[in-house]
């Protein structure tokens, strides 16, 4: 298993992340706000079902990279760390690309029609499973924190996606338990969101520069 200081440092930066306005949170907040604390509890449980297929996906793929071809899997290492910076400076509000303007905490705020909790919580799961951007995140940030002399790739890449996976699950319960205020202090304020994003932001490119520096020592 990875060291444990590396592990908390993960853990804290998953957390602080997951916690930064996103889709994910501001559906279980839209289903909260709609129709109570038992929609957005299935979302929040929809949501984390589907973050775990994204985690045994990529488990099995990285695995295989890490086993049989390591150059491949120091490439991709090096890819993932600059897509992180990318994120990170999107998240900073730095345009990378012409027509670049989007924010990491821009929803539309369409009108939520009512449905069961089965049915929120299926939606759920196709929600965060069907989006690219989760699958990317997961295979350019789990390969940054597996130390080889750690032992067998595949324990610990479960172990990180894990992480990830149930650190968004307390962040995900405050938006649905705090959801009036919580909404009423995102949507609002702006500072509050700017903060947070910069917070992420400066996180994903911390993190992505230190690969990229160890990669090239």
């Amino acid at each position: 298993m990875p060291p444990l200081n590396d592990l908390l440092i993960f853990a804290a930066a998953a957390f602080i992340m997951n916690l930064s306005p996103g889709p994910s949170n501001f559906y279980v907040m839209a289903r909260t706000i709609a129709q109570g604390i038992p929609a957005g509890l299935a979302a929040v449980a929809g949501l984390a079902a589907g973050s775990l297929l994204h985690v045994f996906a990529a488990v099995l793929g990285l695995s295989v990279l890490f086993s049989y071809s390591p150059i491949a899997y120091t490439i991709l290492k090096i890819v993932g760390a600059s897509y992180l910076i990318y994120l990170g400076l999107k998240y900073l509000g730095v345009r990378i690309f012409p027509g670049d303007t989007e924010r990491q905490g821009q929803t539309k705020q369409n009108k939520i029609s009512r449905l069961g909790l089965k049915r929120i919580f299926t939606e759920s799961i196709f929600i965060e499973a069907s989006n690219p951007k989760t699958a990317l995140f997961y295979l350019a940030l789990l390969p940054q924190f597996v130390v080889t002399e750690a032992g067998p790739a595949a324990p610990q890449f479960l172990l990180l996606g894990l992480i990830v996976t149930l650190s968004a699950i307390p962040c995900d319960l405050f938006v649905t338990l705090f959801a009036d205020k919580t909404a009423q202090l995102i949507k609002t304020n702006r500072r509050v969101r700017d903060n947070l994003e910069k917070l992420s932001g400066s996180i994903l490119v911390t993190l992505g520069a230190y690969v990229l520096l160890s990669e090239s020592d």
